[in-house]
């Protein structure tokens, strides 16, 4: 049996030939590369990118080596994965003090939501720009719906807490009035991005090593 390598995510298929769509990030067929024993016995390193060849012309000390030293260390420290646990640990809290709130008239859980929610949003511009650098060094820049999604749902995270957090320092009694009712459908359209995001990010990862552990 043959062995391909998915160029993207590094995914590993065992088949006569390459699967039409990797199962891990959804790149196509023409992204595979086979792998030979003496290409897994020393792997050749991937082409570079065009970032990296500029990096590699920059004049040294400039903003964008910088940039580009910063983003290997964001990779290989794991930080987007690392500060994407703020959000989605703390997101779901805030839309449950905010249940609480809204349909049992626990409206003393409205102040915690609002505190938790303002984390949220001082925490987002970090995930952003983290799950950036991890998208254009690890997956080198590749477009397809998983990454699309995953940026769409970051991007509706970030907008949705900073609007709650305006609209409850704005009116500080919104649990208390009619707009209750929209103010919690947003706090739901938040905590869905951030599990649709977090879904596929996981799915990046683990379902990987589940197909190489098989």
């Amino acid at each position: 049996m043959k062995k391909w390598k998915c160029t993207v995510c590094g995914y590993i298929h065992i088949g006569e030939t390459p699967p039409e769509q990797c199962p891990v990030c959804g790149a196509d067929q023409s992204k595979f590369t086979e792998v030979t024993e003496e290409e897994t016995a020393q792997a050749a390193p991937a082409p570079e990118t065009e970032t990296e060849k500029m990096a590699d012309t920059a004049p040294k000390g400039s903003l964008f080596q910088v940039y580009e030293m910063a983003a290997g260390l964001i990779v290989k420290h794991h930080l987007h994965p690392i500060s994407v646990h703020i959000p989605n640990g703390v997101v779901p809290i805030s839309v449950f003090f905010v249940v609480l709130a809204v349909l049992f008239q626990m409206t003393h859980f409205g102040l915690p939501a609002f505190y938790n929610l303002i984390f949220v949003a001082l925490a987002m511009p970090a995930v952003l720009f983290s799950g950036y650098v991890e998208w254009q060094k690890r997956y080198r820049g590749y477009k397809n719906p998983t990454f699309l999604i995953k940026m769409v749902c970051g991007t509706v995270v970030l907008l949705t807490s900073i609007g709650l957090v305006l609209w409850q320092a704005i009116s500080p009694d919104v649990l208390n009035t009619s707009s209750r009712w929209p103010f919690l459908i947003l706090h739901l359209i938040m905590l869905a991005a951030a599990g649709v995001a977090g879904h596929l990010g996981g799915k990046l990862v683990f379902e990987k090593r589940d197909k190489l552990s098989k």
